[in-house]
């Protein structure tokens, strides 16, 4: 195991002992100790706290209807890049839940204006379409429902930023030509898998978590973590098109691993 991946798992495990219980005493009227139980909760919301805080339930979406569906409850996805890939931009997304497929990411193979898209599928029905601008000023994707059926928004990449950050534009709330503020934005450790994606009101709805603990290729994959009233493909599609755009630096951060 890596060094990397050790402190990864000493990490998960002080958490794991924070909440373990542990054996007290306590002193009754009758002068009988009886054993109580403890809980070492000194940092009950440690674990959001290094995550980018406590996902908020969301009661509608800025862009009207989900591209397929809305989280009922909080849910966690794997997203694992395809080992063997023609076109470099194939994933598949699993539920965590109960370890089943959820969608697949297929990217284009020529990446020609007009060609250069990926489909997000759902039973070999496009429930959702990513089309990369070839010529903009900045990385930006529109998303679609469907197979460009309606254009829903766009994500891209701020150029006046603190930090490095993606916007999500509605493209219900365009005012004429002119976009309106982000209704989400995405903000973190892109190269290392590890950021958050806020609403408009600075709310958590979705975390992505890179998966370090096993350092083996066929189990490289990232979690995305849903708010509950969230629409996980809105979520997939983002995190597949910001991994699309440092494609270059991720494949190097690979080799750097393999090199250890």
């Amino acid at each position: 195991m890596h060094l990397h991946s050790l402190h990864n798992f000493l990490f998960v495990f002080v958490i794991y002992l924070c909440s373990l219980p542990v054996n007290g005493w306590s002193i009754p009227s009758n002068n009988q100790q009886q054993p109580t139980v403890t809980r070492l909760n000194v940092f009950p919301n440690l674990g959001d706290l290094f995550t980018g805080g406590k996902l908020v339930p969301q009661s509608k979406l800025a862009y009207g209807d989900p591209l397929l569906e809305r989280s009922e409850e909080q849910r966690t996805f794997a997203v694992q890049e395809k080992l063997f890939s023609w076109t470099g931009e194939d994933f598949d997304v699993y539920d965590e839940a109960d370890n089943t497929p959820y969608v697949r990411v297929r990217g284009a193979l020529l990446h020609l204006p007009g060609k250069d898209k990926m489909r997000i599928v759902r039973d070999d029905q496009i429930v959702a379409t990513l089309d990369r601008k070839l010529i903009a000023l900045k990385p930006t994707y529109d998303i679609y429902r469907g197979d460009c059926q309606e254009k829903i928004g766009w994500i891209e990449k701020a150029i006046i930023s603190f930090t490095d950050t993606f916007d999500f534009y509605a493209e219900c709330e365009k005012v004429g030509p002119f976009a309106a503020s982000p209704a989400y934005k995405l903000e973190g450790d892109f190269l290392q898998r590890n950021f958050v994606m806020k609403n408009a009101q600075g709310e958590t709805v979705a975390k992505v978590i890179e998966d370090r603990l096993i350092e083996f290729d066929r189990f490289d994959h990232y979690q995305l973590q849903v708010a509950a009233g969230m629409d996980p493909v809105l979520v997939i599609a983002c995190a597949c098109a910001i991994d699309e755009e440092l494609e270059e630096e991720h494949e190097k951060k690979r080799k750097e691993r393999k090199g250890e």
